[in-house]
């Protein structure tokens, strides 16, 4: 039967292994938000009234708020890597202490996130919040920069490797793709993480940068995490 073939089809199978991952369903919110952040600009700038605004912005704000709600604890995740990263003796310096600063940067991002939700939600506001919430953006400025330094320095060794790869014999073709696909892996990050961070340099003050670009930005980077997480779900 017709629905028998759509809900035991594999493409289902993988959307309900995906859902089911919370980071699944934060990539999926965070595009929806950020979306809503540029669109909301598009339409102030072109003068719409503001009924027709007022439900991309609701989205925007409450889309934010369940975000930063599921990452409430996902800090102990971050200082977890973070040693795990700075015990890794074997690993490239350069690398390494690019790993910790990133881990650290996201752990304390995350901590003092989860310590202004409860103003964000109006529980209990605090007279602070604001202020911790910049320090939480510096935070993630400074993650976002330690990784954005780990994928140039990781290109810069692929192209070094690359040099060295002798590819009239079999092992070196098999060496190449391999190469190639890590190139490729290191580039979409890079895009992701410059996507990124356009929203603590906008909040920071660091760039002089509108909702319309934020948005695309965040945008973009959502999307490559909704097919890298859409990826890591798949199965033969």
């Amino acid at each position: 039967m017709v629905v028998d073939a759509l809900i035991y089809h594999p493409t289902v199978s993988h959307y309900l292994r995906f859902v089911a991952t919370t980071v699944g369903r934060d990539k999926l919110l965070r595009t929806l938000q950020y979306f809503s952040r540029f669109y909301a600009w598009y339409l102030f700038r072109t003068n719409t009234p503001a009924r027709l605004v007022a439900p991309f912005e609701a989205i925007k704000k409450h889309f934010g708020l369940t975000r930063k709600c599921l990452r409430i604890g996902k800090n102990v995740e971050h200082f977890k890597a973070a040693a795990v990263a700075a015990d890794g003796k074997g690993a490239d310096a350069v690398v390494r202490y690019c790993a910790v600063g990133r881990q650290l940067g996201y752990a304390g991002y995350l901590t003092l996130d989860t310590v202004t939700y409860l103003d964000a939600a109006g529980i209990r506001p605090m007279a602070s919040a604001k202020r911790l919430q910049q320090e939480a953006y510096r935070f993630w400025f400074a993650g976002l920069s330690f990784n954005v330094v780990a994928g140039l320095y990781t290109l810069w060794q692929i192209r070094q490797k690359e040099a060295g790869v002798d590819k009239s014999n079999g092992e070196g073709v098999v060496e190449s793709k391999k190469l190639v696909r890590e190139r490729n892996t290191t580039n979409l990050q890079l895009i992701s993480d410059l996507c990124d961070i356009t929203v603590p340099s906008a909040a920071l003050g660091y760039a002089n940068l509108d909702d319309g670009i934020v948005g695309l930005a965040g945008t973009v980077s959502s999307l490559i995490g909704v097919w890298a997480t859409w990826k890591k779900t798949a199965r033969d």
